[in-house]
C-alpha cells in the first residue's frame, strides 16, 4: 500500500512540474512576441517616415500614434539637423532597446520558472 502512495505523489509532482513548465514556456513566448511586436511597430514607423508616407493617411497616423509612446525617452535622444536622420537613429535605438529588454525578460521568465 505504501508503494502506491509514493508512486502517486511522484506522478503528481511530475504532473505539477510539467504544468509549470508549460505555463512558463507560454509566458516566455508571450513576452517574446510582445517585445518583437513593439520593435516591429517602431521599425514600421521609421520606414513610413523615411519613405515619405502621407502623415494624414490613417495607417501612417495609426502607426505613428502607436510608436510615439513606445519610443520612450529615445524620441529626443539625438537631435541632428536632419529630422529624418534623428527619427531613424532614435526610433531605431528604441527598437533595439525593446529587443534587448525582451530577450532579458524571456530569459528571466524561463530561469525563474
Amino acid at each position: 500500500m505504501a508503494e502506491r502512495d509514493t508512486t502517486g505523489r511522484e506522478t503528481r509532482r511530475r504532473d505539477t512540474a510539467a504544468a509549470r513548465a508549460t505555463v512558463v514556456g507560454l509566458l516566455a513566448a508571450i513576452a517574446g512576441w510582445v517585445g518583437r511586436l513593439i520593435a516591429l511597430v517602431l521599425v514600421l514607423h521609421v520606414i513610413l517616415v523615411m519613405g515619405n508616407a502621407n502623415p494624414d493617411n490613417p495607417i501612417a497616423s495609426f502607426v505613428a500614434g502607436l510608436a510615439e509612446p513606445l519610443a520612450l525617452a529615445f524620441k529626443t535622444l539625438f537631435t541632428p539637423e536632419d529630422a529624418k536622420l534623428g527619427l531613424l537613429v532614435n526610433y531605431g535605438l528604441a527598437a533595439v532597446f525593446w529587443l534587448v529588454v525582451t530577450s532579458v525578460v524571456v530569459r528571466l521568465i524561463r530561469r525563474l520558472g
